[in-house]
């Protein structure tokens, strides 16, 4: 039977430390663009590729939790937070390959930055054995074979790259998608540097976010 019109199931994987818009309104378009019924936002307990997040896993997911609520289609899971050891991708998409089935189209999301260092991920060269890979881009971007991981062989993207959405939902797994996004300039780091400084982040996360945020006085932020 085809795969053709079978809505796929998109993950997006993060420290989330803490969730911004930059995160939500790139999460936003490619649900709607890939026809994804459910996004799932997957933060990471020990990121194995990054400095440990600064606030505790239970409480990244909270703010999340508040974040994605009003949003229809976006969706926190947990399973990375509950698993020992390292949050390896490899691992988590093993698992929702499981849960699915072997039909149903799964895509993991990711930016270009990321995609450059793949190869650094563990067992990196089969994260396409159980899903596409959704590289988030500017518009007008122009993907080339040097676009790929850092290390891979050179036919490695050419061999797997799709040329529309249509593609993905036709397989379950297997290809490197281009997705254009609306790339905020905002990033977690620089909003922890604000917090630290005594500075206001409202703004630049939902404003159920930002209220804990500030009344707590989470990243060393003066409590008001």
């Amino acid at each position: 039977m085809s795969n053709a019109g079978m809505a796929p199931l998109a993950l997006l994987g993060g420290t989330f430390d803490p969730v911004h818009y930059g995160h939500l309104r790139p999460a936003i378009e490619v649900r709607e663009s890939l026809g994804a019924d459910e996004l799932r936002l997957i933060p990471g307990h020990v990121p194995p590729h990054r400095p440990q997040p600064r606030l505790a896993a239970a409480r990244r997911a909270d703010l999340l939790d508040r974040a994605v609520a009003p949003i229809p289609g976006l969706v926190v899971d947990r399973r990375e937070l509950v698993r020992a050891g390292p949050s390896y991708t490899l691992d988590t998409l093993r698992e929702l390959r499981r849960m699915i089935g072997d039909r149903r189209p799964l895509c993991f999301v990711m930016g270009g930055d990321a995609l450059g260092g793949l190869c650094s991920w563990y067992q990196w060269h089969k994260l396409t054995d159980y899903a596409h890979l959704v590289v988030t881009t500017r518009a007008g971007y122009t993907a080339t074979p040097a676009t790929g991981p850092r290390g891979a062989p050179p036919q490695w993207l050419p061999d797997r790259q799709a040329a529309t959405v249509q593609a993905l939902r036709a397989r379950p797994a297997g290809l490197v998608y281009f997705q254009p996004v609306s790339r905020l300039e905002i990033s977690a780091t620089a909003i922890r540097r604000l917090l630290a400084q005594g500075r206001s982040a409202q703004g630049l996360m939902p404003d159920c976010v930002w209220q804990p945020v500030a009344s707590q006085g989470l990243y060393g932020y003066p409590q008001v």
